[in-house]
């Protein structure tokens, strides 16, 4: 493929569907003729897809981070000690031999770990061998929940600001996403607008509970009329529960798929690459009803065959034999990364919204130079070395210019850092 065409696809996502669309269709036509032996032209393109799946953001700011030696506060790459026991479990199964390939939707021992789990935890019962995927982290999840249960213009709400993966995983299978805009400072949402929305397109809705980038957790009233939405207007409702252990001021988790009448339409999407700290082993799962998981589960070994086998073994092990109050001394430690982080913005002039869980904080970044949330973004980078996100990644209209988003999920030294820096910049 030409640099030219690599070019287009990785285009400012600031930018509209129709400029994106026009520069990819300039490119292609002047960088993708070629002359058969026959004489005739051969045009080569990309899919058309690609116009709306350009580069995110969030590694977009992460390489411009990289190449200024600075502090990478906009990806969640989680920074902080991996337990032990995780790491031992999977060293000893890649010296036990357990380097081959495994059953397309997990090996039975963290499938079961994670019915365990779910019971324990989420109050939900769920048969490892009919109801639980094992995927590439809980994206890979995401996405092969799309591919098997979303159609060409299957509409699908999500609530605002969202997750810019779940916009592309959806724009991946050319389903249409609906948004339901919240509103600051507690990221609520309008039951009225919530039905404003369906139309006879409306297959499901997502719901990322703890959020990423808000930090909002869904309270058990909201998730209630959530669930007497989707069961009237008879939708799947696609769960996002990675980040279900960050959890604050004493909040709890509840998960949809535990409430009356919810297990047979919920997918529960879920995974260990925050909570154990291994963002780069891609070991995430999806929980659904028997009818859908083997659609996922058919999907999950066509895209990414298995997940790496030693690896679900140390995270098995992690799973069984890791205290609960290892998960309660997770939250402690994040609510305190949280609220030394925040009172650093807010003393730095960058209003943060609070979070709830999660380990994000969206901060108000409207007094910086710049009429967009990149170009404001890169000018708190220049000046003080630290990066975020764009909230253009999270938001579809102008609000977006008004927010950067930071992950806080750093070393104590790296996050002491970044305060510093953040706290003695004149803006």
């Amino acid at each position: 493929m030409s640099r030219d065409v690599l070019k287009a696809i990785s285009i400012d996502r600031s930018s509209t569907p129709n400029e994106r669309e026009a520069i990819l269709t300039q490119t292609q036509s002047s960088a993708t003729k070629k002359t058969c032996q026959r004489g005739s032209i051969v045009m080569r393109t990309v899919s058309r897809r690609m116009v709306d799946l350009a580069q995110s953001e969030i590694r977009a700011m992460t390489q411009a981070c990289a190449s200024m030696k600075g502090l990478n506060m906009a990806q969640g790459v989680c920074d902080t000690a991996v337990p032990p026991i995780v790491l031992e479990g999977a060293e000893k199964a890649i010296r036990d031999g357990h380097n081959v390939y495994t059953r397309f939707d997990g090996v039975p021992e963290l499938r079961q770990a994670i019915a365990d789990k779910l019971a324990h935890y989420n109050g939900i019962e769920a048969d490892p061998e009919t109801q639980i995927t094992v995927s590439a982290g809980a994206t890979g999840a995401f996405h092969c929940a799309c591919e098997a249960l979303l159609d060409l213009g299957d509409e699908v709400i999500l609530f605002e600001p969202y997750y810019q993966y779940h916009i592309s995983a959806l724009r991946a299978v050319e389903a249409v996403a609906v948004v339901v805009k919240m509103r600051t400072p507690k990221w609520t949402f309008d039951q009225a607008q919530l039905e404003e929305t369906v139309t006879p397109k409306t297959k499901a809705i997502v719901v990322n509970s703890p959020g990423n980038p808000s930090g909002k957790i869904f309270s058990r009233t909201e998730l209630e009329a959530l669930a007497d939405f989707a069961c009237r207007h008879d939708l799947f409702v696609l769960t996002d529960e990675i980040y279900e252990y960050f959890l604050y001021d004493g909040r709890r988790h509840v998960s949809m798929a535990s409430l009356p009448n919810m297990a047979e339409r919920t997918v529960t999407i879920g995974g260990y690459s925050k909570t154990f700290s291994v963002t780069g082993w891609r070991i995430g799962y999806s929980m659904a009803a028997p009818p859908w998981t083997r659609a996922i589960g058919a999907m999950n070994d066509l895209l990414y065959v298995c997940a790496p086998a030693p690896l679900q073994i140390g995270v098995a092990r992690g799973i069984r034999e890791l205290p609960d109050d290892f998960y309660g001394i997770l939250a402690r430690d994040y609510q305190q990364k949280r609220d030394r982080f925040c009172s650093a913005l807010a003393k730095a002039g960058l209003v943060p919204s609070i979070p709830e869980g999660a380990y994000y904080v969206l901060a108000d970044v409207s007094r910086l130079p710049g009429d967009t949330g990149k170009a404001r973004a890169m000018y708190l980078l220049e000046k003080t070395g630290v990066a975020g996100v764009p909230g253009e990644a999270f938001f579809s209209g102008a609000a977006g210019a008004n927010f950067v988003r930071f992950s806080y999920a750093k070393t104590d030294s790296d996050l002491d850092e970044a305060c510093r820096r953040l706290t003695q910049t004149d803006f």
